[in-house]
């Protein structure tokens, strides 16, 4: 995967026309934005783009648009919240065409250091369809400079991510990728293709389907592969233990053997849990209080299941990740939304936070547990993206990381 790709650092935009793709996908309730993150995140591209003289163009996607452009969708609350953050008026363009001619004529208005932002990306329909070819050309347009800051999005080959580079390359311009990117490109793509050894990976959450390649892959790349969660299970069902109500994908125990011989093979070290905290019942609501026993996995018994690592297990898992040097962690250990279930995320998590090794957290479950309990700040890198950290842990070329341009 070639890594080596432009940066807002090596292109002048002075005096031009900068489309700069955020991930402002931001949770909302009645209008308000309740986790500021990702705004936050956005700001140190944007801020060099104003300060070097850029006319600085800001379009994201947000929420899922299932039945047409809304008001609830809209980056109005976002324009606003931008406008506070960097202390100058963010010029909303609220046409629910994205690109039409509100759009272009706030551009064709701006001087250097305004900063407009566009409407809802998805506001267009699907834009990784045929019309998104249309859309692509339209949003470049507008622009002299493309930046790609949406690490989130950058496994979708969408038009606002990659397919408008096509059209700035034609008319001579260049696609750089913003200082989020970059970071997620150092600390993913060095993490998986060059890690300072030794390299310990840990996989949680609950289907192992969902990590079939990040498995194999990492069990090619890593020295110690560290299995929990709900997809633990299978892995221990396809040894033979008895696992009781847990969770079970039966169609992979074939899949989980041959990543059990692949270790083997490779002379790797493919950790399983030793120990179960189980429950009677699956905790309604989520969080209820709930009584809970410990089991060796070898003494499971079939009316109980499995929702969290034991304490045997938290404590094997912390010792493999003391004398790592890179960890990657994506997925929790058992359901961490519920107290009582969250011990072995939280183990890990303080394990990590003891560590002088690099640690990256791969976005989704494990970046929201680690906020959640206080670690952030002791990660050296907690990833954007959930879905896009674990393509990019899988090896596969990101579409947004692939489309900027190469040094």
């Amino acid at each position: 995967m070639s890594l080596n790709k432009k940066s807002v650092d090596d292109i002048n935009v002075k005096g031009k026309r900068v489309l700069v793709r955020c991930d402002f996908n931001v949770p909302l309730k009645d209008g308000s934005i309740t986790d500021e993150t990702r705004i936050k995140a956005a700001l140190p591209t944007i801020q060099k783009l104003i300060a070097d003289g850029g006319k600085v163009i800001l379009c994201s996607h947000l929420g899922k648009v299932k039945n047409g452009p809304n008001e609830g969708e809209s980056l109005a609350p976002v324009a606003k919240r931008l406008s506070e953050k960097l202390g100058k008026e963010v010029n909303f363009v609220s046409d629910y065409n994205v690109t039409g001619e509100a759009a272009t004529a706030a551009v064709n208005a701006m001087n250097e250091g305004d900063v407009v932002l566009l409407q809802n990306t998805r506001f267009r329909g699907k834009e990784e369809t045929k019309n998104g070819e249309e859309f692509s050309k339209e949003l470049a347009d507008l622009a002299d400079v493309y930046v790609c800051d949406a690490f989130g999005s950058s496994h979708r080959a969408h038009a606002s991510v990659a397919g408008v580079t096509k059209f700035i390359t034609e008319k001579g311009g260049e696609n750089a990728v913003g200082y989020l990117m970059q970071k997620e490109i150092d600390f993913l793509g060095n993490a998986v293709e060059n890690p300072v050894r030794p390299f310990v990976a840990i996989l949680g959450g609950a289907k192992v389907a969902d990590k079939l390649n990040v498995i194999s892959n990492l069990l090619e790349k890593c020295d110690t592969l560290i299995i929990g969660g709900g997809m633990a299970y299978t892995f221990l069902k396809a040894k033979g233990y008895e696992i009781g109500n847990s969770l079970v994908d039966d169609t992979k125990l074939d899949y989980c053997k041959e990543m059990i011989e692949k270790a083997e093979k490779l002379g790797k070290k493919l950790l399983l849990p030793v120990d179960s905290v189980t429950v009677a019942a699956f905790p309604n609501p989520i969080d209820a209080e709930i009584d809970v026993e410990v089991y060796p996995v070898e003494n499971m018994p079939a009316d109980k299941e499995g929702c969290d690592i034991g304490p045997k297990t938290a404590e094997m898992y912390a010792d493999a990740v003391k004398s790592a040097k890179t960890v990657v962690w994506n997925g929790p250990m058992g359901v961490f939304e519920n107290p009582v279930l969250a011990k072995g995320t939280i183990a890990v998590a303080e394990a990590l936070a003891a560590t002088d090794a690099t640690t990256i957290i791969g976005g989704g479950d494990s970046a929201a547990a680690v906020n959640q309990l206080g670690f952030a700040d002791k990660m050296s890198h907690i990833s954007t993206g959930g879905g896009a950290s674990l393509e990019f842990l899988e090896g596969k070329e990101l579409p947004g990381v692939v489309a900027a341009d190469d040094k």
